[in-house]
């Protein structure tokens, strides 16, 4: 690099003159500046550096190999040869049907004859049987009434008394078929009274023997005093 520099320096100074004899020439070295040092080259953020992702290798279990079974050797039997017994004749045996013995006589018995009921006649019933029946019944057809007995107050302020005489129509079974007063007490509420005491006692006892089968007719007499 000094040289270059002494050639840049000296070679536009020399002058094509005469010739002369060379000079001696006296080369004083010049110190140059020292060029100024680089720049540092910028610092460069390190890259980050992504690694690969490395997957797992799944290991592949081998596959069992088939086992073969050997076949097995067949085994043949010798038999021995057995002389067979001679067929044994069985006698034949003829099945005879059972002859069919002869039935025996069917005897018919004859049905018994009905033997006649004898129908006994009903009882001779008098008339004097019948009222005493009647009377009999009239007496517990007035205890089952008189049990609804109930003096009207109107008549007990106003001192009414009397007897009112009632009819009843019976059936063979003891049923009310209709009622009446056959004989006034002398006073409508003792009446109406008589009446309601009767509708209150059904349904009446059963009438005697006697007095079954037919309609009848009892009077009953409900009297009203005071005491």
């Amino acid at each position: 690099m000094l040289l270059h520099a002494l050639l840049v320096v000296v070679i536009p100074n020399i002058k094509f003159d005469k010739i002369k004899m060379p000079e001696i020439l006296t080369v004083d070295l010049v110190k140059l500046p020292e060029p100024p040092p680089p720049a540092p080259a910028p610092v460069q953020a390190p890259q980050e550096v992504v690694k690969p992702k490395i997957e797992p290798k799944i290991k592949q279990e081998p596959k069992p190999k088939p086992v073969v079974k050997p076949l097995p050797t067949p085994v043949v039997e010798q038999q021995e040869s057995v002389a067979e017994p001679p067929p044994v004749q069985t006698p034949e045996v003829i099945a005879v049907a059972p002859k069919p013995e002869a039935a025996a006589p069917v005897q018919t018995v004859p049905a018994p004859a009905p033997v006649p009921v004898k129908q006994e006649p009903p009882p001779v019933t008098n008339q004097a049987d019948i009222e005493n029946a009647r009377n009999k019944y009239g007496n517990s057809l007035w205890g089952a009434i008189s049990k609804h007995k109930k003096y009207p107050k109107i008549a007990a302020m106003r001192n009414w008394q009397g007897e009112a005489i009632v009819e009843l129509e019976l059936d063979g079974n003891g049923k009310l078929k209709s009622k009446k007063i056959i004989q006034s007490s002398g006073h409508d509420v003792l009446d109406r009274q008589a009446l309601e005491m009767v509708e209150k006692a059904l349904p009446f006892p059963a009438p005697p023997d006697v007095l079954h089968g037919t309609n009848f007719t009892i009077t009953v007499p409900v009297p009203f005093k005071l005491e």
